[in-house]
Order: C-alpha cells, then structure tokens, then sequence
C-alpha cells in the first residue's frame, strides 16, 4: 500500500467519525508515507513527528491515531504533526495552528533509557 491508498481508504472511515485530514495533500500524504515507512521499520504505525522506540507497549500512546489526537484538535485545531484537523481548519476558516507537544517527556526518555 502507497500513501496515496492508505489516505483513499483511511478518509472515509476518519470522516464518518469527525476527524480530517489536513488539506494540504502533498503534507498529508508525507505524513502518510511517513507511517507507512514506520509500520515497516517498527510493525506499528508510530507517529513520524515523534520519536518511537520501536517497543509497542512504550510506543503505544503515539501509535497513529495517537491518544493526543484527538485533545489537540479539540484544544488547537490540529494534532500535534498536522496530519488531522478540525473542520474549521480543513474547510479554511482558520489557519492550521502550531500545537505543543502534550506528549511527557518521561515517555520519551522511558522509551530509550
């Protein structure tokens, strides 16, 4: 599967349930492409913006749609690597957002300490 397959059968599914895919399509699909290359490398599709350790259980709240999804577009507009948006920003009304990482840094640290 490309990124372009993986987006043609994850935007209905996303849609139904009221999460977008940013409209910037060339950003979307390197996200996309992104987590396909992580599902190879790792089995998972571990969020591209964050770094994963390639161990499930520590990597489990980043794996793509990751927990901090679906806080950040409701907070912000956007998850944190832009890849879903709030309706506002897919439609244009609003400019996607820069969003802070909610992610603790004790995960990251627990993942390769």
């Amino acid at each position: 599967m490309n990124a372009r397959e993986l987006h043609d059968t994850l935007k209905p599914i996303q849609e139904a349930n009221g999460n977008y895919f940013n409209p910037d399509m060339e950003m979307t699909l390197d996200l996309l492409a992104s987590l396909l290359t992580n599902k190879e490398r790792y089995g998972y599709m571990a969020c591209p913006c964050r770094l994963a350790s390639g161990k499930f259980e520590l990597d489990r709240d980043v794996v793509c749609p990751c927990e901090y999804r679906d806080p950040d577009v409701a907070a912000f507009g956007a998850c944190f690597c832009g890849l879903y948006v709030s309706k506002a920003v897919r439609d244009g009304a609003v400019p996607l957002p820069v969003v802070p990482e909610r992610r603790p840094v004790e995960k990251t640290l627990a993942a390769f300490g």
